[in-house]
């Protein structure tokens, strides 16, 4: 069927590329604009008492504290003259080790300040307010630029490695054109999708980098096939696209819905964010699906024999295969052995892997980056806890226009400061007596508009009025041990402090202590789904209940060997990266990519091998498999490592995770797995390799019989 359907779309070639073209001139000025609505929320857990208390935080005016300012293109005296100038202290002005300077609030009127960042902009100083708000809307900005910095550096690398695998300029270019032309309808797609659902910022790199990775890998597969035919004897261009859309063109269809599949469990995660991930990655797929079967065998027909064209001087590496080919097919113990050694060295230090997104959002940022400076210095000044507030909300059975409202809040504040991990309690209550409070809420004359102004910090009489909230700093950090049991211990506790009522623990620690909470939960249902998917879809594959266990089991160690090389790496910190938990925002990708990708090598070389077991036997066909695809599953699994690594020149260190689990994976199962592990297993299965659906091999080609 696919046979004929690539007959079909070469037949009718320039239709099919006239209309991929005005769909490229269509998505081009979507896709150019996919940032646009992207954001970084979404990593909470929907229903907990924490989402509840931040959405209630919307109806308030923000922390009562004035944030830190960051002061950039300015020198430090120049700051300091200007701070003296509105009569700031000197001492509330720090400089930074990029000479770059913080001005704290602290103890200074508002006006003054105001005054001051104006005076300061108008002379060309750029000023950005210390807080998580300017910290995400930073992370947005680097994540849009990780496209501009990673793809430069894996365009070229690809041509040359694409050059390596096929030989010709014009096989080369192919499969990077594709899936170009993929990358750029799957981003508009992405872009259409952003007004209906809450979509990550991660997820522009995510696609791009995807459909690049896997629309090059179809690509090569099929016109590898192509070729092929084309070169024996006889074959024309229509032989040779019915051969190549027949064979490899099915093997890519199941692997392409292998990891449409795979990424579609990760809305198993439970929230907005992996919803959009799981529904923008499988999207990128099926487009590139639909690319590479519908645009390359239209243009594989127009090029016909000029596919050849612009032959380099390429060593070809066939006798390496040959050989490792008769040593897998002679020692399958030995092979089997010393995979399995270089598998499990990495895979014991896996179960150490601790994921955690952080609520500090600065340690995402480049060592570099002048903000992330700026927040570690307000923590020296402020306190660990000053970067992320914990926020106590509490809906009150009595309006805040009353003086028993206040009173029960300034004791619930009491309760709370007496926590020895508690370092203040911001609380109106500090600033006026209940009854002033009630007065103030009230908008009566006659009360100063300084207690009014500080009061909307803490309450919404008008859309809320029975809402207050107090602001918690830790004595920690908002990723210590000690903070995440505070939220834990305040969110067990108000309850019984305000019986009956409804009351949570919002900010941006509580929600991500919630995510990371979440997320470790759903792990093991997406990576149980992950694994059925790849079951199901090696067993329809080959119809080999043995080949479909042994997928999953191999990949199951390769999962376990890449945590391990995370930990070693990005948890412990080498390679030049900051020691950091791996994200729980983006690891749990690595493995569900790892599951989906493997299957396409997987399949590829399984195939390959059924098409030779009926006439040569399991052990010739499992030697022919490693000595015919090793060259091209490698290629491939080097391809998507350049496409991948690249993404470690991003300013992210979120996306440096993505990029060292990535490519840890991928060099693992396609070294590894695909060359060493399933084929030697393969031929001790011998006739049952393919049992009980597969092909029936000759019982004189069985292993037995074989030399």
């Amino acid at each position: 069927m696919l046979g004929r359907l690539g007959v079909f779309m070469g037949r009718h070639r320039w239709w099919v590329i006239g209309l991929w073209v005005l769909v490229l001139f269509a998505a081009a000025p979507l896709a150019k604009n996919v940032t646009h609505h992207l954001t970084t929320t979404g990593l909470d857990a929907p229903g907990s008492r924490a989402v509840w208390a931040d959405n209630q935080l919307a109806h308030l005016h923000g922390p009562p504290a004035a944030s830190p300012l960051l002061v950039e293109r300015a020198p430090y005296a120049r700051v300091q003259a200007w701070a003296s100038r509105f009569h700031i202290p000197t001492a509330n002005v720090r400089q930074l080790s990029d000479g770059n300077a913080v001005v704290f609030p602290t103890h200074v009127p508002g006006t003054a300040v105001h005054a001051f960042s104006a005076y300061a902009t108008h002379r060309g100083a750029t000023l950005v307010a210390v807080n998580q708000l300017s910290v995400g809307q930073r992370v947005i900005r680097d994540t849009k630029s990780t496209l501009a910095t990673s793809l430069p550096v894996a365009l070229p690398l690809l041509l040359v490695l694409l050059l390596l695998v096929f030989g010709t300029v014009a096989s080369a270019t192919l499969p990077l054109g594709v899936a170009a032309v993929g990358t750029v309808v799957a981003l508009a797609v992405i872009d259409l999708l952003e007004n209906s659902m809450t979509l990550s910022a991660y997820l522009t790199d995510i696609v791009s980098f995807l459909a690049l990775g896997v629309g090059v890998d179809y690509a090569l597969f099929i016109s590898v096939r192509y070729r092929q035919a084309l070169g024996r004897a006889g074959a024309d261009a229509v032989t040779a696209l019915h051969e190549a859309m027949g064979q490899a063109g099915r093997s890519v269809l199941f692997s392409g819905l292998a990891v449409a599949l795979a990424l579609a469990t990760l809305a198993l995660g439970g929230n907005a964010y992996w919803r959009g991930i799981a529904v923008g990655g499988a999207i990128t797929v099926a487009v590139v699906l639909v690319c590479t079967h519908t645009l390359l065998p239209a243009v594989l027909s127009a090029l016909g024999p000029r596919i050849h064209w612009g032959r380099v001087p390429v060593r070809g590496a066939a006798r390496f295969w040959e050989r490792l080919a008769g040593f897998v097919r002679r020692h399958p113990g030995w092979a089997f052995l010393a995979a399995a050694v270089l598998l499990g060295v990495p895979a014991s230090q896996g179960p150490a892997i601790r994921m955690s997104t952080p609520a500090n959002l600065a340690v995402l940022l480049p060592a570099h980056d002048p903000l992330r400076e700026a927040v570690f210095e307000a923590q020296r000044v402020l306190g660990p806890g000053s970067a992320a507030p914990v926020a106590v909300v509490m809906e009150l059975p009595e309006r805040v226009t009353t003086p028993a409202a206040w009173t029960r809040v300034q004791q619930i504040a009491t309760l709370i400061a007496h926590d020895p991990t508690v370092k203040s309690v911001q609380s109106p209550t500090a600033l006026a007596s209940p009854r002033a409070l009630a007065l103030a809420a009230r908008r009566t004359p006659g009360v100063p508009s300084t207690l009014t102004t500080a009061l909307a910090s803490f309450a919404a009489p008008v859309s809320q009025p029975h809402l207050a909230v107090l602001y918690v700093t830790s004595r920690q950090g908002p990723d210590s041990a000690a903070t995440l049991a505070l939220v834990q211990r305040l969110d067990r506790q108000l309850p019984h402090w305000l019986p009956g009522l409804t009351t949570g623990v919002g900010g941006v620690t509580a929600l991500l202590h919630g995510f990371n909470r979440l997320t470790a939960q759903r792990l093991p249902f997406i990576i149980g789904a992950v694994a059925a998917v790849a079951f199901i879809v090696l067993l329809v594959a080959t119809g080999s209940l043995w080949q479909a266990l042994l997928g999953v089991a191999f990949d199951g160690l390769v999962a376990l060997a890449t945590a391990g090389v995370m930990v070693a790496t990005v948890q412990r910190g080498s390679l030049g990266l900051l020691p950091l938990s791996p994200d729980s925002s983006i690891t749990p990708l690595v493995f569900v990519l790892l599951f989906g990708l493997s299957m396409d090598y997987e399949v590829i070389l399984l195939h390959r091998m059924e098409e030779m077991v009926a006439r040569h036997g399991t052990a010739a066909a499992a030697a022919a498999g490693v000595r015919e695809t090793g060259a091209m599953i490698t290629g491939a699994g080097m391809i998507m490592v350049a496409v991948f690594l690249a993404l470690i020149l991003s300013p992210l260190e979120i996306m440096k995770t993505l990029a060292i689990g990535m490519t840890a994976a991928i060099l693992l199962d396609t070294w590894l797995v695909r060359t060493l592990l399933v084929p030697s297993s393969t031929v001790w299965l011998g006739r049952w390799a393919f049992w009980p659906w597969g092909p029936c091999p000759n019982p004189m080609g069985t292993r037995s019989h074989d030399p």
